[in-house]
């Protein structure tokens, strides 16, 4: 175990962490929220510094980001840890294990060990993902100083909920993201997701900001953040915080964790989601869990030409030139080269 300066000691041997928005104040041998940072002796430190619980070869759609060099493969790591308790996780055996059964299993391994691996699988990327990033920060942190001696990009999908401090950290190393916005109910942030919604949208526009190149996600669940105010509030969020060139993930959600009676989303509200937000401006969005070829593409905001034809997460063509149309010369949003 080893630590950064992530905490504030309080007194009587408890300090407050400073990882996420949530700040909890962590007595002696407890840990936080997230299952994974500690508190030994008032110091308060990462339990997996070193530990992954997952890695994988994925294509970088999986993500999903689109608009990164599109139809390459990223390397993908977890870690154990989140400090959200979305009763919808779709990866609760990687996330919620630590919080829920307080327990850490993985194995342990060197950024130098994870930069290897994605050079030899010719990988373009290295994504912290499955679980939450910003929990194991110094595993992200110096995996991504590791990566970018070999000219890797570094990519997160994370629920956004990290403090400032570790965001003002992150954009120095960080290419791109892709963030969660999971409602824009303040009350479905608490009491379906254990967190809250304005840090989420305060780092959003920090993110954007900072110059991390952007993409964002909805799990669209019927019942829940499927009302026609909530999809055009996040539309308006998105359009007028973010830009109108932010691409937008709508996806479909299936029963999982601990909503398996909740019906799964149906596919006409989603595309109708997507035809509705781009009636409304967004340049780029794109259906999710759902087949629906046309709604993966990417297609020209200008001339309507179709750039990047994709069939579920892989790539059949990209027409992009230097990150431009190459009908009508008009620039598209994204890391191309």
């Amino acid at each position: 175990m080893y630590g950064m300066r992530l905490f504030k000691e309080i007194n009587d041997k408890k300090s407050r962490c400073l990882v996420c928005n949530h700040f909890c104040v962590i007595k002696e041998n407890e840990t936080g929220k997230c299952g994974v940072r500690k508190n030994i002796n008032g110091k308060i430190f990462s339990l997996v510094p070193d530990i992954i619980n997952a890695s994988g070869i994925d294509p970088v759609e999986k993500k999903p980001l689109f608009h990164i060099m599109p139809g390459s493969l990223s390397y993908s790591i977890a870690s154990p840890g989140c400090n959200f308790s979305c009763l919808f996780c779709q990866n609760a055996e990687l996330a919620q294990t630590p919080s829920i059964f307080s327990k850490i299993y993985g194995t342990r391994v060197s950024p130098k060990f994870i930069v290897k691996n994605a050079v030899i699988n010719e990988c373009k990327s290295i994504s912290y993902t499955y679980s939450e990033p910003s929990v194991f920060f110094e595993l992200m942190r110096e995996t991504s100083i590791e990566a970018k001696k070999n000219d890797l990009l570094n990519l997160m999908v994370s629920n956004g909920f990290m403090s400032g401090l570790i965001l003002e950290q992150l954009k120095d190393f960080i290419d791109g993201a892709n963030i969660d916005l999971k409602s824009f109910n303040p009350d479905f942030y608490e009491k379906v997701c254990g967190g809250r919604l304005r840090p989420v949208l305060e780092n959003l526009k920090k993110i954007r900001k900072y110059g991390i190149f952007l993409e964002i996600t909805t799990l669209i669940i019927q019942g829940y953040n499927d009302s026609k105010k909530e999809i055009d509030q996040i539309v308006s969020f998105i359009k007028n915080e973010l830009g109108e060139d932010t691409p937008w993930h709508v996806s479909a959600f299936y029963p999982a964790f601990r909503m398996q009676n909740a019906a799964p989303t149906n596919k006409n509200f989603i595309i109708n989601a997507i035809e509705s937000a781009s009636k409304q401006g967004l340049k780029y969005v794109y259906s999710g869990n759902i087949i629906s070829k046309d709604n993966e593409s990417t297609y020209c905001p200008k001339c309507r030409k179709k750039l990047i034809e994709r069939q579920g997460f892989y790539v059949i063509k990209n027409r992009i030139k230097k990150g431009k149309c190459p009908d009508c010369g008009q620039y598209i949003n994204g890391i191309f080269e």
